[in-house]
């Protein structure tokens, strides 16, 4: 042990650069490796340890019918609580524009009280007596700029303008009262979650209905209420509550939600941020074993070569093991000390994403299992790499020739200069004896950093593009407008499509329906497509658009639950009675704040007859011309339509993009953190490469400086090494960087989902060679100076 001591700090004085560089890499990998573990394994159990903290509700019913008698739901014996809502947009003065609303109006006191008692982030719940208090949503305080402390006012509307908006007409300018509350709490649960791009939400105290339900709600009363249920049973009770409530209402229409059906889509959508840290883990984690694995092993096999000489005096094989793996050992666990660290700090910003905004317990967060296990397992790794190398090489007699490269002999048959034979040798040949150096690492680090880059710019490819185009989510349309609900048109819905489908900029029109159908345990919202003039794009993961009465397109999580694919059928029932239906195909719906766009179908007009006499929502869905203004066609057909409408204004809007759009744009930094690892990891292993075969070959370079070897050529061999390691990274590493980025792509849409598009990173495939050249041959730089300035004579004194 006191001789590998001496070889360890001999070592730490020759190589002490080395070593530094192989513990900032090992720090940088570890960091980045054991953050996303963490972060993907945070982000993985939020939703659930947030679900154990706030009683969450089993099930949401929406009856459409301001009059629905809520006490009698109460009185059901399964039904352990219940809170009211009102679904409201009230304006808020003291708030930037488009920074924060109302989406919320308590309408009892068991609001986040006995249902989805949310996590407070900060402050306090408001006191439900007090019209002056209220409590935010994360989102709200990071759009809004205002925590708790700051106040907002509500700026209500009279009964009669809420009249005219029930009726489709909106007011500008609220005429009500003006009410100022104190923000007292910032709040968190699956119910009251923000998404990425969203405003936030502001929830007032239920006493600002008790005063003001006239304002709410209109001078008849019209607006309905909205109930969270939370069941005895759980979700077990589902099916009991529901068919209680349809004998308690004398209806089969009731839309009611089954929070359970929500869970695998929740789990999804909110699992999709640590899906993506994981698999960023996971590759930064390959290319770290390689690329840092490929340095230990070239700072080992050259000290097994150094300490050959003990063997003869008898020097014991595993002190000479032990001794030469010691530095790099140190080194590695040097860097995983501060890789950990780094890890820890970071926890701060952890989970990202969707995750991030429903974490219970914000904050630095140190995950013992991941970092200790990381820790643990840099150690292990880095002596059982070391110890295998210098086992290796302590085994192969001294001397013993390497196998020769075709490619460098092939040179030599071409008649090419010395100096480009010499240093396709240095990188293609191992050597022999005290000035072997292992290639085959430098040669897999090579197409590994260039593999990893190119299937980073892809997968990075397919991000943008999704990020970028709603249609991958099946959002073909950019407008869409309300015409009716609860079976009843607000507007003359013929002469609208009418005048929407004659506009010069509108490319394709659906007038969609919206039923909602029973399919065993479960709620399927069922939409009719119904091209005006021009059809609307139904983007299709497989199969194709129904087009009989007993056909239908299911949406691939819908699909999923009643375990469905094309040619199967399934048993939906509605109004009409039950219905077997041919499933033609999977694709996207329209999403709404009711359901997915991966949940839910398609039928035909005739299809739909069969199912429903009514309908629960009557919507266009409008696709704009490229290069045409949604916003200046919104405004022309605003005018159009008001005369059509009797003066009443149709509420056209911009089609906001699915949620899991912006999931998308959320992890597109990913990719480029990803490549940056990945270019520092390849740049250290290759300029380490090149460094220890200056420094192992010296005699060879010595002999040839001593033959009238210039030092251009010197140069030009060690430029020649760096080349030929980036020719072989490019030849293998790009098509193999292409797969593997388009497999992982491949496995995100399928996850979230969204339409597969092979991703092309052209840009990075244009210029990766070039870089890869110049990279390479920056980095002989520094090893060929050293070349130039060997001492041939002690070289070949010492020899």
């Amino acid at each position: 042990m006191t001789f590998a001591l001496a070889w360890l700090r001999l070592e730490a004085r020759r190589h002490r650069r080395e070593l530094v560089v192989l513990a900032v890499l090992v720090a940088v990998a570890t960091a980045t490796v054991l953050a996303s573990f963490a972060g993907a394994r945070r982000g993985a159990t939020a939703l659930d340890r947030l679900l154990a903290e706030t009683l969450p509700c089993d099930t949401v019913v929406l009856p459409n019918d301001p009059r629905f008698d809520w006490d009698a739901v109460r009185a059901l014996p399964e039904v352990e609580a219940i809170s009211t809502f009102l679904e409201a947009d009230v304006p808020l003065g003291g708030v930037p524009p488009g920074s924060g609303a109302v989406r919320f109006v308590p309408a009892d006191a068991d609001v986040m009280r006995t249902v989805e008692r949310p996590v407070v982030v900060a402050g306090r719940l408001a006191d439900p007596s007090r019209v002056d208090e209220a409590v935010v949503t994360s989102g709200f305080v990071e759009r809004a700029g205002l925590g708790v402390g700051d106040t907002v006012t509500y700026r209500l509307r009279t009964p009669e303008q809420t009249d005219a908006l029930l009726a489709g007409d909106p007011i500008r300018r609220p005429g009500g009262p003006r009410v100022e509350a104190r923000i007292v709490g910032v709040v968190r649960s699956l119910w009251y979650s923000d998404t990425r791009d969203a405003a936030g939400t502001l929830v007032p105290s239920p006493e600002l209905f008790a005063r003001y339900e006239d304002n709410l709600t209109g001078t008849r009363r019209g607006a309905d209420l909205v109930a969270l249920v939370r069941l005895e049973g759980g979700a077990a009770d589902v099916p009991r509550f529901r068919a209680d409530l349809t004998a308690l209402s004398d209806r089969t229409d009731i839309e009611v939600w089954n929070a359970a059906e929500w869970g695998p889509a929740d789990q999804k959508r909110f699992g999709f941020d640590a899906a993506a840290m994981l698999v960023f883990g996971l590759i930064a984690l390959a290319a770290a074993l390689v690329l840092i694995g490929q340095s230990v092993v070239r700072h080992t096999a050259p000290a097994v070569a150094e300490l050959f000489v003990l063997r003869a005096v008898g020097a014991d094989r595993r002190l000479v093991v032990l001794a030469a793996s010691l530095a790099p050992v140190l080194a590695v666990a040097a860097g995983a000390t501060a890789g950990v660290a780094v890890a820890v700090a970071a926890s701060h910003w952890m989970p990202l994403g969707a995750a991030g905004l429903l974490e219970p317990d914000p904050g630095v967060d140190v995950d013992l299992l991941v970092l200790g296990g990381g820790w643990v397992a840099a150690a292990v790794l880095a002596f059982a790499g070391a110890a295998a190398s210098a086992l290796l090489a302590s085994a192969r007699p001294r001397g013993q020739a390497r196998s020769r490269s075709t490619v460098a002999a092939a040179t030599v048959r071409a008649g090419l200069p010395v100096s480009v034979t010499v240093g396709s040798r240095f990188a293609l040949e191992p050597g022999r004896g005290d000035a072997s150096v292992p290639t085959r690492p430098a040669l897999l680090a090579a197409v590994a950093g260039v593999a990893g880059i190119v299937a980073v710019a892809t997968l990075s490819a397919g991000v943008a593009d999704a990020a970028g185009n709603p249609a991958r989510f099946g959002q073909t349309y950019q407008l869409e407008t309300w015409l009716g609900g609860g079976g009843t048109d607000a507007v003359p819905s013929a002469e609208v499509r009418g005048l929407v489908a004659r506009d010069r900029d509108v490319t394709g029109v659906n007038d969609s329906r919206v039923g909602v159908a029973e399919a065993g345990r479960r709620s399927v919202r069922l939409y009719t497509y119904d091209p005006v003039v021009s059809p609307l794009e139904v983007v299709l993961t497989s199969g194709r658009l129904a087009s009989g009465a007993g056909e239908v397109v299911l949406a691939p999580h819908t699909a999923g639950e009643l375990d469905a694919t094309v040619g199967s059928t399934v048993a939906l029932t509605g109004e009409r009675g039950t219905r077997r239906l041919t499933v033609t195909g999977l694709g996207f719906v329209p999403s709404t704040p009711r359901n997915f766009y991966f949940d839910g179908g398609w039928l035909t007009v005739a299809g739909y007859a069969t199912l429903f006499r009514g309908f629960e929502s009557h919507l266009l869905h409008i696709a704009v011309r490229p290069g045409a203004d949604p916003a200046q066609v919104m405004s022309r057909l605003d005018r159009a339509t008001a005369a059509a409408a009797g003066g009443l204004a149709v509420p056209f809007s911009p089609s906001l993009p699915p949620a899991e759009v912006s999931q998308i744009r959320g992890v597109r930094v990913l990719p480029f953190v990803l490549a940056g690892f990945l270019a520092l990891l390849a740049v250290g292993a290759v300029g380490h490469a090149l460094a220890v075969a200056v420094r192992r070959r010296r005699r060879d370079v010595a002999v040839l400086r001593a033959l009238g070897m210039t030092h251009g050529q010197c140069r030009a061999v060690v430029a020649t090494q760096a080349t030929v390691l980036a020719l072989v990274g490019l030849v293998f590493g790009v098509p193999l960087g292409m797969m593997l980025g388009r497999t992982v792509w491949r496995f995100v849409t399928d996850y979230m989902p969204l339409a597969y598009q092979p991703p092309l990173a052209f840009w990075a495939l244009l210029l990766v060679g070039p870089v890869a050249l110049f990279v390479a041959n920056l980095l002989a730089a520094g090893p060929a100076r050293r070349a130039i300035r060997l001492r041939v004579g002690d070289v070949l004194r010492a020899e």
